[in-house]
């Protein structure tokens, strides 16, 4: 459990480090050649960090820790109306066990990242983009500054 804490850990901190530089770098900064190497090892280490480790530990941690084995079916609680079957086994016309969860689990961690990194594509490209200037308005919805 502490390797796949660490390692999100690891991968949240690696995202938050290009998220703070993508607010203070200037569009149009001149970019030298050592700069641009260590941008790209570093988006390689980050990206091979989320998509490659990060899933790896989780798969790790449930096969080790929680024992999600292939073996072991995922019945669910038993109801008044399933008979001798568990919720999942009445209502799925497939057989769902541990090991299938987890690898559903790592789906939904590659979700997450590929999400995190188109959020993090828009704001590289929108920041140079301005906010809006906000102009005080009275109570009736008029703007207080006078047109010139």
């Amino acid at each position: 459990m502490a390797a796949f804490v660490l390692s999100t850990i690891v991968a949240l901190a690696g995202i938050a480090a290009v998220w703070a530089y993508s607010r203070r770098r200037k569009v149009g900064a001149p970019l030298s050649w050592g700069e641009a190497i260590v941008a790209a090892t570093f988006g390689f280490a980050l990206m091979f960090w989320c998509y490659g480790v990060v899933p790896h530990q989780w798969l790790t941690f449930a096969g080790a820790d929680l024992g999600w084995r292939p073996d072991r079916v995922l019945v669910g609680p038993k109801l008044w109306f399933t008979g001798e079957e568990g919720v999942f086994q009445y209502f799925a016309p497939f057989t769902l066990n541990y090991e299938n969860l987890a690898h559903i689990v790592v789906t939904a961690i590659y979700g997450l990242f590929l999400a995190i990194h188109v959020a993090a594509w828009v704001v590289w490209q929108n920041r140079a983009k301005s906010k809006a200037v906000v102009v005080p308005t009275s109570e009736y919805g008029r703007p207080l500054v006078k047109q010139a």
